[in-house]
């Protein structure tokens, strides 16, 4: 039965891998390591007295043990320890054919094939500590690889220092457990790794529901969010906010004289130019069309000024990549906690127009205090 679900896993797993997005690497690796992991098991039951089908297997499974390490490593974006992969099953092939063949040593097979399979794992596990962030799911997958080298670990160390039944194609309680437990425990660290990549999922689902896909900058649904938390900040702290916003010059000539797609540089090199000049406190979002707006959280209008004139005197290097343009910008500063993002924009909005209307390729201030809406009898 436990052959029968890592098959099924396995299908899973490359249906997952199909249908997740491309960003989550992995899958495919973890799929065709099951399909290996049963394959050796169904050789070592159809075996029958013949040892080369007995090493081929011990071969298959290395393999599939070692595409797990190998689709952790590609889901974490760690180049694949492809060298690591061929010595181990080389290695597998060379030192169990010796003592199977040349110098018949059960135990020493079992020694020599523990502490492949535990290296295998070993590093498998050193990638998901290193760069898994740290939630749940990272700590429920390490700890599957955890139990199930710590096990291969005991079994190598049984075969060596003891005169425990290691066999497991015999009958003794050991034997029992371990091959219990192993395959359960290669269900569980399939469950594992699926668990993370769904977290991975979910972080991708949310970051491009909130990031413009050109520019990989905030959409106005992003924008709104970071700016519900910031305001909560500026009331508790009492601080001020400044807000650009920023529109290119004759966009639609970019696109008529050169074509969309340089329009579409153009968007990207702006928001580009944007983020050079910026912190990493601070935020920018794409609202539409060539239409910026940046957050400068706990900022007043002196510095909202030296931003918007270093994003100014940036656009003025030249860049081949991209035919040369200008901006304006509009520049209001929230002083109150009481102000909304409606009227924030609409003051921000208002000094944009004001600087287009006076030429362009410049810079307004808006009024420091938003008139109020007012209430009809």
């Amino acid at each position: 039965m436990a052959t029968l679900m890592a098959g099924a896993m396995s299908v899973v797993l490359y249906s997952a891998h199909l249908n997740f997005p491309k960003e989550i690497h992995g899958l495919r690796e973890w799929a065709l390591a099951l399909v290996l992991l049963v394959g050796g098991v169904v050789l070592l039951a159809v075996r029958g007295t013949s040892d080369s089908l007995l090493l081929f297997a011990n071969i298959v499974m290395t393999w599939g043990l070692g595409l797990m390490m190998i689709g952790t490593e590609r889901f974490y974006g760690i180049k694949p320890s492809w060298r690591l992969f061929h010595l181990s099953w080389i290695g597998i092939a060379v030192l169990l054919a010796y003592w199977l063949w040349m110098k018949p040593d059960f135990l020493t097979r079992v020694a020599v094939s523990s502490v492949v399979v535990f290296t295998l794992h070993a590093r498998a596990i050193f990638i998901i500590l290193k760069h898994g962030d740290r939630h749940f799911s990272m700590w429920f997958f390490v700890s599957l690889m955890l139990v199930e080298s710590i096990m291969v670990a005991v079994r190598g160390i049984l075969a060596v220092t003891s005169d425990s039944d290691v066999n497991l194609l015999g009958n003794g309680v050991f034997a029992r457990l371990y091959l219990a437990s192993a395959q359960f425990m290669t269900l569980m660290m399939t469950v594992g790794f699926m668990t993370v990549c769904t977290r991975r999922l979910q972080i991708t689902l949310e970051r491009r529901s909130t990031l413009d896909p050109l520019t990989q900058t905030l959409n106005r649904r992003g924008f709104a969010d970071i700016y519900a938390k910031e305001h909560a900040l500026m009331r508790r702290e009492s601080t001020y906010m400044t807000m650009l916003n920023i529109d290119i010059d004759y966009f639609k000539r970019i696109n008529d004289n050169f074509g969309h797609a340089i329009g579409d540089c153009v968007l990207v090199d702006m928001a580009q130019m944007i983020a050079k000049a910026l912190r990493a406190s601070d935020h920018v979002a794409r609202f539409g069309g060539e239409e910026f707006v940046v957050l400068l959280p706990a900022t007043g209008l002196d510095r909202g000024l030296h931003i918007a004139e270093r994003i100014q005197a940036a656009l003025k290097t030249v860049r081949p990549e991209v035919p040369p343009y200008t901006v304006s910008i509009g520049v209001a500063c929230q002083t109150s906690a009481d102000e909304s993002l409606d009227s924030l924009l609409i003051r921000a909005d208002k000094a944009l127009y004001c600087a287009k209307e006076k030429g362009r390729n410049r810079y307004e201030v808006a009024d420091e205090v938003a008139q109020p809406l007012l209430a009809t009898a």
